[in-house]
């Protein structure tokens, strides 16, 4: 049976140098990749700075996803392989900001929208998973408007900072710098907005976007070129860009921190990670990782139980709205498939009935829209109660009576399948066809 499977790799288990590593190439080149395996028919690929998540249609269940997590070469024990049920389960509870580092937080959802809407696009999504998906959006929103489990929340990036003022007992009169001005950038630069400090620093690759946000905020903006300068005076670095190379490296650090005898807190909350490791050998450094935030959502879980009960509540009852839905898609297919089958006979009929009176006398344009519509009439008459019988059998998921019937009228010869295609260039991506056997 083609069903969904997905693996996960998270906070929940990983480190954050356990996900960097599971993490091979960028996001088009792995569901290429993964999209053209033999039995993988669908597929999408969520990736955020604490979680690596991909979710694949296949007659062959986890089993693609064992093999292929092999490949990645990522260990099996940081990895959470959920069959069919499980993986819409966890889609929604993801989606409604339940299994995120920081309960209720929105970064999510709009990460969420935006990795669909990318494997979409690449053609690695088909019916199956556009139901998910789409029903996980759904879900996510309607739990931040029926419930408070995000209001007062807090995002990593605001995560980053409470832990940065717990660490250094408050950020009055602090000198802050945050490197990037991606979305967590902007959330991290929105949190210190609130705080007294003394000074904002915005660094980016494209200045345009530091000065944007800078001027939003009340900060100043830098070129990633002179952090090195503005790193001397700073009391906290934050940095969360999506760069593939360290920003702070241990040479950086350590010239700025010549003649200084005060601490300088880093927190990197980017993966992979922006500031090297080795730093945390030098005096007066303190270097904090997405690992550190573990601290920061467990009190937040705390203050969100109750909302988080209306959340698990609202999820279940949708779960069982997408399963009936499920269901119906599968009858639905039976039908067209029946449909289609009857009214090729029809057509064929029709034709050998016109050809036969048209030896005897000429058969005018009114006579033929008559046994055109005489035979569509039958058909739809003869097929009106099984439809009905059909999708009744779906919803009560009377999955052999809906099997008898294919067998019956032979309807598998007529199923959409995947046709696998060779890409023509780059990463263009194959299609779903829909093949006739009949």
């Amino acid at each position: 049976m083609t069903e969904i499977s997905s693996m996960v790799i998270s906070h929940k288990k990983a480190k954050v140098e356990e996900m960097e590593s599971a993490w091979h190439g960028d996001l088009d080149g792995l569901l290429h990749n993964l999209y053209h395996q033999e039995y993988v028919y669908e597929c999408v690929v969520l990736k955020t700075c604490n979680r690596v998540e991909i979710y694949v249609v296949s007659p062959k269940s986890s089993s693609v996803l064992f093999s292929f997590a092999k490949e990645m070469g990522a260990s099996t024990h940081i990895i959470d392989f959920y069959g069919h049920d499980e993986s819409l389960e966890h889609l929604l509870r993801l989606a409604g900001g339940l299994e995120s580092m920081i309960v209720g937080e929105d970064q999510i959802l709009g990460q969420m929208k935006d990795l669909y809407a990318y494997s979409k696009k690449m053609g690695t999504t088909g019916k199956i998973l556009d139901t998910a998906f789409e029903k996980a959006i759904q879900v996510g929103k309607r739990i931040r408007n029926e419930t408070k489990i995000n209001k007062g929340s807090v995002s990593i990036g605001s995560a980053a900072v409470d832990l940065a003022e717990d660490i250094l007992e408050g950020l009055t009169g602090k000198s802050v710098l945050v490197i990037g001005a991606g979305e967590i950038g902007v959330l991290v630069a929105k949190a210190l907005a609130e705080k007294d400090i003394e000074a904002i620093y915005i660094a980016n690759r494209t200045f345009k976007k530091a000065e944007e946000i800078a001027y939003e905020l009340g900060g100043h903006a830098v070129r990633l070129d002179d952090i090195q300068t503005y790193l001397k005076d700073a009391d906290v670095v934050i940095s969360g860009t999506g760069a593939p190379h360290y920003i702070l490296t241990r040479e950086i650090v350590q010239k700025a921190i010549q003649n200084r005898n005060r601490k300088l807190l880093l927190v990197d909350i980017a993966n992979p990670r922006d500031i090297e490791e080795s730093v945390v050998e030098f005096d007066n450094v303190e270097l904090c990782n997405i690992d550190n935030l573990r601290v920061i959502s467990e009190r937040t879980l705390k203050m969100r139980k109750e909302e988080a009960k209306k959340a698990e509540a609202i999820i279940q009852e949708e779960i069982r709205l997408l399963n009936l839905q499920y269901k119906r898609q599968k009858a639905d297919r039976l039908i067209a498939d029946l449909y289609r089958q009857v009214y090729d006979v029809r057509i064929r009929e029709r034709e050998k009935a016109v050809n036969r009176l048209c030896a005897y006398h000429t058969i005018g344009e009114i006579e033929t829209e008559v046994l055109d519509d005489l035979t569509h009439s039958i058909v739809n008459k003869i097929l009106a109660e099984p439809t009905k019988v059909l999708r009744q059998a779906a919803e009560l998921g009377n999955d052999e009576f809906l099997d008898v019937v294919s067998r019956i009228f032979c309807l598998e010869k007529n199923s959409v399948r995947v046709e696998k295609l060779k890409p023509d260039c780059g990463n263009e991506l194959n299609r779903v066809s829909e093949e006739s056997n009949s």
